[in-house]
């Protein structure tokens, strides 16, 4: 009798109603959120000021060192089509759980004392942020139906708000430390721990509802009774041409991200001077990460918007290309304005392409996967352009063709269509 009394209410229907309630309160699933938005960039941000001294500590060439963060974008294109798998079998909020703590170990890893361990822990980066980049479309788009662009604006804008912060404060880390390059990185890994304990009552409610009979249905009991649809988004000409638009998109961005400040330094800028231009422009982004989704959500078809974000990347490479000393800042603007509003555009497209969450999984898997694997050829085609050339103009030039074809793949990708 007593284990009687102590097992039922644990069965009970009215209290499994309760606990999942509980767990599914809307502020903690929003902190949970943005926690973990603030960690899907900061890894990635906070390792650059950091490259010189890994280089240094390691005896590492040139070309090695790039290594450090090419590979976690990598591994980010690669790791993307397995995710829509890995939520099918175990669920979003148990894979992004396991997403963000592995992106801790991960962190920790590229600190350890070796070079095999440096780059082993950016394949581990790359392929975490690749499932949460995945996983988080869909999850918003079955949490927020009716405010699911207004939603990925808030995640896309936390997520440059955490490669803002990074960059900026692993040096001052690193001297308050003490404790070199390796504790500066090393200390992100709390911030995933953070993000992972928030994210822990999403992981219970999920449980809850899977295992208690509850009354009234919650999110993630109507998910799986959802019929997921059987057409592969790689045969989709609209899937290919929102994966173009998100590719050449993240292109322009990790290339001038390489690139920007030596371009204007090597015209004559103040190193000085070069980096707070590209800090300025990295601020921008958040404005714009934040307002095109909302604009886009507002919006039957987004044909006009993916124009303008084309058309203002263009604008800002050919402003670099004419007057790169004394239009900086001007091509900042303009940069940072298309670079963040194309990031949050591109997610939304994944939201509103798709009718079921299964279906948004499926084209954030395979749009990450091509957007990535473009975007990583982007710094170092870069480079190798500048050694032939010996300047930047073709480069640029380059540039300013693929910011046209990104309005081609916009133009298409707006459509009022579902993949």
């Amino acid at each position: 009798m007593s284990t009687t009394r102590a097992v039922q209410p644990a069965l009970d229907p009215k209290v499994g109603t309760r606990t999942a309630a509980r767990f599914a309160h809307p502020a903690l699933l929003l902190a949970g959120i943005v926690l973990v938005a603030l960690n899907m960039r900061a890894c990635l941000a906070a390792v650059s000021p950091m490259v010189a001294e890994i280089q240094r500590t390691f005896g590492l060439s040139a070309t090695a060192s790039g290594l450090i963060t090419t590979v976690p974008v990598l591994f980010q294109g690669a790791g993307a089509p397995l995710t829509p798998r890995l939520t099918r079998r175990f669920g979003t909020e148990r894979v992004v759980l396991g997403a963000v703590l592995a992106l801790g170990a991960g962190v920790l890893l590229r600190v350890l004392p070796s070079v095999a361990a440096l780059y082993a822990g950016c394949v581990v980066i790359g392929v975490a942020i690749a499932v949460l980049n995945v996983s988080m479309p869909g999850l918003v788009k079955r949490e927020f139906p009716h405010r699911a662009a207004m939603m990925t604006g808030v995640y896309s804008t936390t997520m440059l708000v955490g490669a803002t912060l990074a960059a900026g404060l692993s040096v001052p880390l690193e001297h308050a430390l003490g404790g070199g390059w390796r504790a500066s990185l090393g200390a992100w890994s709390v911030l995933a721990l953070v993000a992972a304990v928030a994210w822990l009552p999403q992981v219970l409610r999920a449980r809850q509802e899977r295992t208690v009979p509850l009354r009234v249905p919650g999110p993630v009991a109507r998910a799986a009774l959802a019929k997921e649809p059987g057409r592969s988004p790689w045969k989709s000409a609209l899937a290919w041409q929102i994966s173009v638009f998100m590719g050449i998109s993240s292109l322009l961005v990790y290339t001038l991200v390489a690139w920007m400040p030596t371009i204007l330094a090597d015209h004559g800028m103040p190193r000085g001077e070069a980096g707070l231009v590209f800090a300025f422009s990295n601020l921008v982004q958040v404005a714009g990460a934040f307002l095109v989704p909302l604009l886009a959500g507002r919006m039957t078809r987004q044909r006009g918007l993916a124009l303008v974000m084309a058309g203002l990347n263009g604008a800002g490479v050919l402003w670099l290309l004419l007057a790169p000393v004394s239009g900086a800042w001007f091509s900042a603007t303009l940069l940072g304005l298309a670079q963040g509003g194309s990031l949050g555009l591109g997610l939304a497209f994944i939201v509103l392409r798709t009718d079921s969450v299964p279906g948004a999984a499926r084209l954030g898997g395979m749009s990450q996967a091509v957007g990535y694997l473009v975007a990583a050829a982007g710094p170092v085609g870069a480079g190798a352009l500048h050694q032939v050339t010996g300047g930047w103009d073709a480069t640029l030039l380059v540039l300013l063709v693929l910011a046209a074809v990104a309005a081609v793949a916009g133009w298409g990708a707006g459509r009022n269509r579902t993949v």
